[in-house]
């Protein structure tokens, strides 16, 4: 790809939103976020990334990350740098076609919409079958486990006493979803 395409393509793609020029990249600023296209300084290599959270905000989620890069990342990457979790994309800006660039665009896009909610509902999952798991090596039915997680709530020990009864119900449901959705799978 050239660089004249690649600059129409972006152009395409972001209209009056694109920043920058064909030496250094380019900055697409979209609420609280950026796009960078960055090229080498051969123009040789082409680097897209977008902020995602900050590095301290992604450290619990380290190995849901590096899971994700293995298993569903695709074309795109997760990476640390400046204290900022960002997600990538490079290639060879010679082999680089139009239908790629912006699929691994609309991939990095994603990733920013997505943020931190998959890891953390990865994390969370694995809590919920850790419950189950203790469970039923106390030999102890679905029904009942739910039964003492009401208790639990009633008690105060997960929620608080003064928690809004719809809330603790909210919560209740969630729980009974998830305990329901997961028992059979965990051994």
């Amino acid at each position: 790809m050239q660089v004249e395409l690649l600059q129409a393509t972006l152009v395409e793609l972001f209209g009056d939103g694109l920043g920058g020029n064909a030496v250094d990249g380019w900055v697409i600023s979209d609420s609280g976020s950026q796009l960078l296209i960055l090229l080498s300084a051969d123009q040789t290599w082409l680097r897209v990334m977008i902020s995602i959270a900050t590095e301290d905000e992604a450290q619990p989620y380290l190995q849901q990350l590096l899971k994700a890069n293995f298993d569903d990342t695709q074309e795109v990457r997760y990476a640390i740098s400046n204290k900022v979790l960002w997600g990538i994309y490079q290639h060879d800006l010679e082999g680089l076609g139009v239908a790629t660039l912006k699929a691994a665009i609309a991939r990095l896009i994603d990733l920013k919409q997505d943020g931190l909610s998959n890891c953390f509902q990865q994390v969370v999952e694995g809590q919920i079958r850790q419950i189950i798991w203790v469970s039923k090596q106390q030999g102890q039915t679905l029904e009942a486990t739910i039964q003492t997680l009401e208790r639990f709530y009633a008690e105060g020990m997960l929620g608080g006493l003064e928690q809004p009864k719809e809330d603790k119900e909210s919560f209740l449901n969630a729980w009974r979803y998830q305990l329901n959705r997961l028992w059979d799978e965990v051994e």
